[in-house]
């Protein structure tokens, strides 16, 4: 899944307060940080996927599940070897995008599947899990070999419109050693073009449940 923008992002505003035009300001002296914790990173995916067609299936369009979901799911794939997360920040050091990469062929152990998902029933109920399930059955069949996975990246909604999206995915696009290249999934079509433009090509289009699935690679 993926939401590198989240909308339309504020525009020149001749009405802006003073601390509206900081925040602005301080949008244009992002710092990147290429090992942030998970605990930092969900929060930032939780609010940039909340209109994401995939995850409001997922969660069923609870801010709650929503952010439980994306909490479990970190702490999970934090203990992948190898595993990658990428986080950019504002001139006040307010996290404004993240995004989370799974190596080739990495498996979450038996252990760390299991507490998966016993957070996931807990915090987001059994509906949330057999969906979630049901997404990375037919989402993850289609991996090439060797690929990284790009699994989330999402800007703070009131971020969006500003480049950080673009800046975070051209980053971790350059810094990531993918000779097998790097895939995706998407859900929002809109995304399908910013993809195009970052080098990435069509592998195949799904269908789960509701949602119209773009699988996409970019080659190494």
């Amino acid at each position: 899944m993926s939401e590198p923008d989240a909308g339309p992002g504020p525009g020149p505003d001749a009405g802006a307060g003073p601390d509206r035009l900081d925040r602005l300001d301080r949008l244009d002296r992002l710092e990147r940080d290429d090992a942030p914790p998970p605990a930092r990173c969900a929060p930032v995916l939780a609010a940039a996927f909340v209109r994401e067609p995939a995850m409001t299936w997922i969660a069923g369009g609870s801010d709650r599940v929503r952010r439980a979901w994306f909490s479990a799911t970190l702490r999970t794939h934090a203990t992948l070897p190898g595993a990658r997360r990428h986080l950019l920040t504002d001139g006040a050091g307010r996290p404004v995008a993240a995004a989370v990469l799974t190596p080739p062929a990495a498996v979450p152990s038996s252990a760390a599947r299991s507490a998966w998902a016993a957070r996931t029933l807990v915090g987001c109920g059994p509906r949330t899990l057999v969906r979630t399930l049901r997404y990375l059955h037919a989402a993850e069949a289609g991996i090439p070999a060797g690929a990284w996975t790009l699994e989330f990246i999402g800007v703070q909604p009131e971020a969006a419109g500003r480049g950080a999206g673009g800046r975070l995915l051209g980053h971790l696009l350059a810094a990531t050693p993918a000779p097998g290249g790097i895939f995706l999934t998407t859900a929002d079509e809109a995304n399908v073009r910013l993809y195009h433009r970052f080098g990435f090509t069509v592998l195949r289009r799904l269908t789960v449940g509701p949602l119209k699935v773009t699988a996409m690679w970019r080659p190494a």
